[in-house]
């Protein structure tokens, strides 16, 4: 990308955020609070105390996976939005295998938890991008389709053939082994997912902008015809893309299962596939800038409940934000490429060299 183009994004990008903050700030002034402590609230519980940071992270970690899966596959100039509903099948997927694999060691359980989920979600979004290169059916309409299946899916089974006859309220799968769980990293109160999402967001900035399979989708994304011209496998890496990107929402379900639930239930459909989607948007597709961007996103969903008791406003009011968010992003990505300042300067033109009749002379 130009400096100059880059420099534009990011104006463009900061000036989105700015104006879905004024707006947010008018929805929570007409529903009764001071926007100014609302925002000092929401800081607070997000970034303000070592307890609200940590918070922070935890919820980061999933967001991190969930935004891949609509990044990855836009570096091709596909859209996918189906990162909730990899996340529950990574989550039924890596419950399964957990349950599966007692009595082996567990660091042995956890990483075939891991593959399982991963596995899982790439074979779902993977399936997405299959219906998109071979029949021509547009991913965005069947990877949301396909979430709504893989609710019914969890649904059917934590209250069928996989629920414990214990989990009376809520039903639930069985408990994995304790032992198999991700546990926190040292020092801090943070799961090990933590360091799973930010890994694979490098590994995806590695391939997508250091290797021969990132450049041919680089052609594929800005010209698809161009791509079939030189020869690229146009729908082998259309699968591909979807499928990595499936797989790391597929992981996300494997870390709320083996660290924060400890079994399958109904709080695996929590929103992280469909925030997702905001990060990527926000990070403009970019891996390396998915991870502070779902920083900042899983602060904004930590603040939620200081909200609630402080200002009094309701719980869907995070919600709100993250919509103003996705509908000024949505809308500023119209300007890109409008500003005359970030324009390359035209060439100066070359000054004519002297005929052959001058050069005798």
């Amino acid at each position: 990308m130009r400096v100059g183009a880059a420099a534009e994004a990011a104006i463009i990008r900061a000036g989105a955020v700015a104006a879905s903050l004024v707006l947010f700030g008018a929805f929570v002034a007409a529903a009764g609070a001071d926007p100014a402590d609302v925002f000092f609230q929401m800081y607070r519980g997000s970034f303000g105390t070592a307890f609200s940071l940590q918070n922070t992270l935890v919820r980061a970690a999933p967001l991190m996976l969930t935004a891949l899966c609509t990044a990855v596959p836009a570096r091709l100039g596909l859209m996918v939005i189906g990162g909730e509903g990899a996340l529950v099948v990574g989550g039924l997927a890596a419950t399964s295998c957990g349950l599966a694999a007692q009595g082996l060691p567990p660091w042995a359980v956890t990483t075939a938890m891991a593959l399982a989920g991963f596995a899982a979600g790439a074979a779902w979004i993977g399936l997405a991008g299959a219906l998109r290169a071979y029949r021509g059916v547009n991913e965005t309409i069947s990877g949301l389709l396909l979430t709504y299946v893989a609710v019914a899916l969890l649904e059917h089974l934590v209250e069928g053939p996989m629920r414990d006859p214990a989990s009376l309220n809520k039903p639930s799968s069985r408990a994995i082994d304790p032992a198999a769980m991700l546990h926190a990293i040292p020092g801090l109160d943070v799961h090990w997912g933590l360091v799973y999402g930010a890994a694979a967001c490098a590994v995806a900035y590695v391939v997508m902008a250091r290797s021969t399979f990132g450049f041919g989708a680089s052609i594929v994304g800005g010209n698809v015809r161009a791509g079939l011209l030189c020869g690229l496998p146009v729908r082998a890496m259309i699968v591909t893309a979807c499928a990595a990107g499936g797989g790391a929402a597929g992981l996300a379900g494997m870390v709320e299962v083996a660290a924060v639930h400890g079994r399958a239930n109904e709080s695996l459909v929590a929103g992280y596939g469909y925030t997702g989607i905001l990060v990527s948007f926000l990070a403009r597709h970019d891996p390396l800038a998915v991870i502070p961007v779902a920083v900042v996103l899983g602060g904004i969903g930590a603040s939620n409940g200081l909200l609630q008791r402080m200002d009094h406003l309701p719980d869907a009011t995070v919600g709100v934000l993250q919509g103003i968010l996705f509908v000024v992003v949505l809308a500023s990505e119209t300007l890109h490429g409008r500003f005359a300042r970030f324009r390359p300067a035209p060439a100066a033109a070359a000054a004519p060299g002297p005929t052959a009749a001058e050069a005798a002379l």
